[in-house]
């Protein structure tokens, strides 16, 4: 090792050394970011409600999951006897709704059959609120301070006074045959609706636009906690099938790197560390790799083959073949991609394939339609070969 390399060795240690100084006498600053994560201790994170939800909920199971609902509640559904194995509240506390388009249908789906959705965030999916009949809107104040109460005469219609994290939010519009309105806030001497009931099929949604209300900061809070437990009192008893989000960011939560990453000295000593790298490599290594040879690829010769079999179907003047094995490969499709079982092509089938995909429910009938039209029949005609081709690529 040259001197040089020495001295700029021992340049960049001392660089790593003064950050790491600097950063720890340097007061830490508050992270007021709204994570609602179970592991996180910072004021908007949910440390306390995962440690007391227990002593909350006394008389209920709760369970604890992680990931989305259709990968969670989809393996509970019995298509034979089309409902659920289980039987409960979802529980989703979150800064803003997080739904992909199967979890929403799974979640609506897991409701329509009896069960219960309890979610508190400052945004709803607008097919959900279309669904209910139900919108919201976010009203601005001057003031920082939003009062809080209940409807329900045993909570003496208290009024707790939230300020960091609170949100403007509110049910601009609600169903007055169906809602019961559970809850309000008050800004800037206006009220408005903030935690309502919504009737959907044989169970219940819970709707709450405040998540901060759960979060360590308030439940710390001797004049606030209350309203937390008063709140969840509402949940129906029985199990509690709760989402709960594991640190900031679930993708690096098992990282050996996610410590360093989330110090920044640590951090920046890193990134340091991988420059000095770089330079490094760029002024001190050398090519010593051999040229790598072109290598020709294997020729796909798949499509030619499908090609080439079709053509022999088409000579051969055998519609019926062709149809049937459109039709086999089409359920062949949906049992691997949307797990749905297709023995019986019922109108439980139907339902199932419409809320999974959110194709026209019309469509799905007239493809279930012609299928039972050519299994009853032993003959095909090239015509019918392209109607179910159509009506197939349809659904695609």
């Amino acid at each position: 090792m040259n001197r040089t390399l020495k001295i700029y060795i021992a340049f960049f240690v001392l660089i790593v050394i003064g950050i790491i100084v600097i950063d720890a006498n340097r007061k830490k600053p508050i992270d007021w970011t709204t994570s609602y994560a179970t592991k996180d201790k910072i004021p908007f994170g949910l440390y306390v409600l995962d440690k007391e939800i227990d002593s909350l909920l006394p008389k209920q199971k709760v369970q604890r999951f992680n990931g989305t609902l259709y990968e969670y509640l989809d393996p509970k559904y019995n298509s034979a006897d089309s409902t659920y194995n289980v039987k409960g509240t979802i529980l989703m506390i979150s800064e803003n709704n997080e739904f992909d388009e199967p979890s929403l249908n799974e979640l609506i789906w897991f409701v329509e059959h009896g069960n219960t959705a309890f979610l508190s965030m400052k945004d709803f999916p607008q097919k959900l609120m279309d669904t209910l009949n139900t919108d919201f809107g976010n009203q601005y104040s001057l003031t920082d301070s939003v009062y809080f109460n209940l409807t329900n005469d045993v909570f003496s219609h208290q009024k707790y006074t939230f300020k960091k994290g609170a949100s403007r939010s509110y049910f601009s519009k609600t169903d007055s045959l169906k809602t019961t309105v559970l809850g309000h806030q008050e800004i800037d001497t206006a009220k408005f609706v903030n935690f309502i009931k919504v009737p959907y099929g044989r169970g219940h949604f819970y709707l709450h636009t405040q998540p901060a209300v759960f979060s360590n900061y308030y439940l710390l809070n001797k004049n606030t906690a209350s309203y937390c437990a008063n709140i969840l009192s509402y949940l129906p008893k029985g199990t509690v099938f709760w989402q709960a989000r594991g640190y900031k960011n679930d993708e690096l939560s098992g990282s050996p790197m996610r410590y360093i990453l989330s110090q920044p000295a640590l951090k920046w000593a890193w990134y340091l560390f991988l420059i000095g790298m770089l330079t490094f490599i760029i002024f001190n290594a050398k090519r010593r790799q051999r040229i790598i040879p072109i290598e020709v690829p294997l020729q796909n010769t798949t499509v030619d083959f499908t090609k080439t079999i079709g053509n022999l179907y088409l000579q051969e003047g055998n519609h019926y073949v062709i149809i049937d094995k459109k039709i086999i490969y089409f359920l062949e499709k949906i049992r691997t991609d949307y797990l749905i079982d297709t023995f019986n092509l019922d109108d439980t089938f139907i339902n199932r394939l419409h809320q999974k995909t959110g194709k026209d429910k019309t469509d799905i009938e007239y493809v279930v339609r012609l299928i039972k039209k050519h299994r009853n029949n032993m003959e095909s005609t090239e015509k019918d070969v392209i109607e179910i081709s159509k009506a197939i690529e349809k659904l695609k």
